[in-house]
């Protein structure tokens, strides 16, 4: 039986999952008044929200498989998005080289057609149907920050020195780059801001109907707890089959289907700004980024994942598939040698029945269920650049339940730290340059794209690093750390240095240790007995 105080202060909806859709529905959800807990099993970002291509994109490809309103979706809000946060997001150009002998994969719905009509051209690409696909990108959602597409001559443009000479010409286009890792935790501080309960490393045992709520016991930091909701909202991503029919025990006809993205991280490969995207003749695209100042990103591959999906790793095969993809546009071939990173994320397909990891679908599917009583809302699928509109159409299937409900309000709205417009970006930085001259260009640009205008916060008055107290190298410090933890709910090293950030990329295995024996010793000690610890 629940008790008086349970039956009148359930929350209204609580949340399973602390990606990158769990974290924007609460924040959306908090945002319209509603009483919002979430409860993440690991911490924020920690699968597959941590482990994208940080891009917002349209998704040029998709145009292959006729998803016109999923690339129209994603193209208008990219727009929206590097507004609402240009310290973690900004806009890059993307070179696609071009040669004859490009090829579709044959079993897209493009390629099926145009063997059809033109079978002479036995699976090739042709300039003007790549032209024609760009045009599209161009103008299905309304630019209006980015720059169209060029053409680009590789053997004059700065962008074909790195490249085979045998490309010599390339289409330019526009797209948008995010922290992917740190977009769910600004969502996550923004929610929290508005009033939301999140709750980290607390897992959801059980989930079931008690009348018209819903009764959830998590197990946390300090133990089991109860909780009460008038909805509930599966966002578990890789594991919403999991919490779907075992944690909440309803049988559905719905499902995911797992497919592994896997990427390189290697040296750095070239000296500009811009993005490669390479198509393959087996039909397949990649991308090489510049990535973390001095490394280039490349990936992804998409395999179907078997087994759980904390167990996703880029597999040697993986590797050399893109080391070799790669290299067959490169002028340098990229060798494993080149590698000093790896990852690899599940990306939870709503299960359309395509008959490969690439051609099924990167749409969302939200689906409510409430037979017993109380709702629950189910969420299959998405990608990092709809993650706001599936917010909104997440809040409009549970709005029947809440009368009165305030109106759709996270576009245009900032994240924490990002209150300036992105044509500011330059002056921004320029000033925190000025204020703390000790940082350096580097330091100065970390700290803007991780933070913006927070690292005035984390900075405070200090005149010289050591006033940040100590420094656990590649320009980490003790103020940062706290911060992080205090602020953003950093528990461990890794948190840091692979989710927060990506120094992981530069601390030795010694430094690493160092920042985990700093960061348990302070939790151990009490001195972050935060309201967040109190209330998980």
């Amino acid at each position: 039986m629940l008790s008086d105080h349970q039956h009148q202060n359930p929350v209204d909806i609580f949340v399973i999952g602390g990606g990158v859709n769990g974290c924007g529905i609460a924040r959306d959800a908090a945002g319209r008044g509603l009483n919002v807990a979430l409860a993440e099993q690991g911490d924020l970002a920690q699968a597959t929200s941590s482990a994208s291509t940080k891009l917002f994109h349209g998704g040029l490809r998709y145009l292959e498989y006729f998803e016109f309103r999923l690339v129209r979706e994603a193209l208008k809000e990219r727009e929206v998005l590097l507004s609402a946060m240009p310290h973690i997001s900004w806009p890059m150009r993307f070179v696609l080289p071009y040669h004859r002998d490009m090829r579709f994969e044959s079993e897209t719905p493009t390629s099926k057609l145009l063997s059809f009509v033109m079978p002479w051209m036995k699976g090739r690409r042709p300039a003007w149907l790549i032209r024609m696909g760009l045009f599209m990108y161009d103008h299905l959602g309304k630019r209006k920050l980015l720059p169209g597409t060029s053409t680009l001559d590789l053997t004059q443009d700065p962008a074909g020195k790195p490249l085979n000479p045998k490309f010599h010409k390339a289409y330019e286009y526009s797209d948008g780059w995010v922290q992917d890792a740190r977009l769910v935790v600004l969502n996550a501080r923004d929610a929290e801001a508005r009033g939301a309960k999140i709750m980290v490393r607390t897992k959801v045992v059980s989930a079931a109907r008690e009348g018209d709520l819903w009764h959830i016991v998590t197990e946390g930091p300090h133990g089991h707890a109860d909780h009460y909701a008038k909805a509930l909202v599966n966002a578990g991503g890789p594991w919403v089959d999991q919490v779907l029919r075992g944690t909440i025990g309803i049988d559905s006809r719905e499902g995911i289907r797992l497919v592994r993205g896997s990427h390189i991280v290697t040296r750095k490969l070239f000296d500009h700004d811009k993005c490669y995207f390479f198509q393959g003749e087996d039909g397949r695209i990649i991308f090489a980024i510049p990535y973390e100042q001095d490394f280039t990103l490349i990936g992804t591959t998409d395999q179907d994942h078997k087994g759980p999906p904390s167990q996703a790793e880029c597999t040697p095969e993986e590797q050399d598939y893109l080391c070799a993809f790669a290299s067959k546009y490169f002028a340098k071939p990229v060798t494993r040698d080149d590698i000093v990173w790896t990852y690899s994320g599940v990306r939870p397909l709503y299960d359309d029945g395509a008959s490969s990891a690439t051609a099924a679908t990167r749409d969302y599917v939200l689906s409510l269920n409430d037979a017993g009583g109380a709702p629950v809302l189910n969420v299959f699928g998405g990608k990092i650049t709809t993650y706001r509109r599936l917010s909104e159409h997440a809040l409009e299937k549970l709005a029947p339940f809440f009368p009165g409900l305030k109106e759709a309000w996270t576009a245009g709205v900032s994240l924490p730290g990002g209150a300036f417009k992105p044509q500011e970006t330059t002056q921004v930085t320029a000033d925190l340059a000025r204020d703390y001259p000790f940082l350096g260009a580097a330091w100065t640009q970390r700290m803007m794209r991780h933070y913006g205008l927070d690292a005035r916060e984390i900075l405070g008055a200090a005149k010289s690093a050591a006033d940040l107290g100590r420094d656990f190298g590649a320009t980490l410090s003790e103020a940062e750390v706290i911060w992080l933890m205090d602020k953003e709910w950093a528990r461990s090293a890794e948190d840091v240095i692979w989710r927060r950030t990506k120094l992981g990329l530069r601390l030795s295995a010694e430094q690493v240790a160092t920042l985990e024996s700093f960061m348990r010793h302070r939790l151990s000690d009490g001195a972050e007995t935060t309201r967040r610890d109190m209330t998980s």
